[in-house]
């Protein structure tokens, strides 16, 4: 497939590969500290092969080109209309113009780059708070920023330190922010490349973390003065909630399995003594897993019933119907490379970011780009 630019969809208004190796996506982890999982009897959605189920066709129409030439980018959000990205390695925050462009707003300090680190996730609070997740000298932390200007003209304001000494390491950093429905800044932690952060409750290493907006703990956590929402967990990387609130966070496996998990507050869900469906009480079990040369799930949006989610290593965009999460169907494999993040653009239209230049991807001349695609009818 060959993709034709988008024109005029980013206008001001409404803005809207082959894997070398991949612990972030999956692979094993290098250091080989990892323990093995626990052998499980995988569910019938294991398989690579879709399971069966009613015809699912949320997508129509031909991905177009949004933005080319970003340099390992890793979120986007919306400002109204306005869209922002991330840029791991070079700690940017971009702002993408109507012309197909991009402008730089500002760089986060401190930002320390080094295999699977350095500028991570954005959330966005109104359109005046931007939120980063990213790793420095002492770990990763989650940063609030002002947003001051008007779109064609916006800057990064000063950073305010919200949460510090998250672990972190050459993998396994997590880094995934999104508010919930309850107003809560969600963010997912890795656990560093060392699995007994995992397990620990007195690390944030491992984790799906649940903030305030200024910071603070909530008093309604499940553990008290914790910000610890849920653990056992490897390398989660996407969140998203249901239209009744539920959420749905996925997760980097090792040698065995990736995850789809339905998150529920203090539930563990098992890393590093098991990996995928375990069966055993003490353990919360995947909704849906995969192996993960066909998957490597990252950034995942949620919309109308369906799951939308962009894989690294399986070079896809996966989607799953919430009528039915033992089932999934692959798009695009192969044809766009690494996918790194998903999400839904003010138009109603689905936007995925690839993730080509990361290290581990074959990047095109024009690589990674930002593409556009329309949502069957709703």
């Amino acid at each position: 497939m060959q993709p034709t630019r988008r024109r005029g969809l980013v206008a001001v208004g409404m803005v809207a590969a082959v894997v070398l190796s991949a612990c972030a996506s999956g692979d094993k982890d290098p250091t080989g500290t990892m323990p093995a999982p626990a052998s499980a009897k995988a569910p019938s959605s294991s398989s690579p092969v879709p399971a069966a189920g009613p015809t699912h066709e949320p997508l129509r129409g031909e991905p177009q080109i949004v933005v080319d030439g970003l340099d390992a980018p890793w979120s986007i959000v919306f400002r109204g209309a306005t869209a922002l990205v991330s840029e791991r390695d070079s700690g940017r925050i971009l702002e993408l113009g109507a012309d197909g462009g991009t402008r730089e707003i500002g760089v986060v300090p401190g930002v320390v780059h080094g295999g699977e680190g350095g500028l991570l996730g954005l959330a966005l609070e109104g359109k005046r708070r931007l939120y980063a997740y990213s790793t420095g000298e002492e770990g990763n932390r989650i940063q609030r920023f002002e947003l001051a200007g008007k779109p064609g003209s916006l800057s990064l304001g000063k950073a305010t330190a919200l949460l510090d000494g998250i672990p972190a390491g050459p993998n396994h950093n997590g880094g995934r922010l999104a508010f919930g429905p309850d107003g809560m800044l969600y963010a997912t932690t890795g656990d560093g490349g060392q699995g007994a952060h995992a397990q620990d409750l007195d690390s944030l290493g491992g984790k799906i973390l649940r903030l305030a907006p200024d910071g603070r703990v909530p008093q309604d956590n499940p553990f008290p003065g914790s910000y610890v929402y849920s653990y056992g967990h490897r390398n989660p990387q996407g969140l998203a909630w249901a239209e009744d609130g539920t959420m749905y966070a996925s997760e980097f496996g090792q040698n065995t399995w990736d995850e789809l998990n339905i998150i529920t507050a203090g539930a563990n869900y098992g890393w590093p003594r098991v990996e995928g469906v375990a069966g055993q009480d003490d353990f919360t079990d995947p909704v849906q897993q995969w192996d993960p040369g066909e998957a490597s799930p990252s950034g995942m949006a949620l919309v109308d019933g369906t799951i939308f989610l962009a894989n690294l290593r399986g070079a896809s965009l996966r989607t799953i119907p919430l009528a039915d999460t033992s089932a999934s169907t692959e798009h695009y494999v192969g044809e766009f490379g690494r996918l790194r993040d998903a999400v839904i653009a003010p138009d109603g239209d689905l936007w995925f970011l690839t993730n080509n230049t990361d290290g581990r991807g074959s990047p095109g001349p024009d690589d990674d780009m930002i593409y556009s695609v329309d949502l069957a009818e709703r």
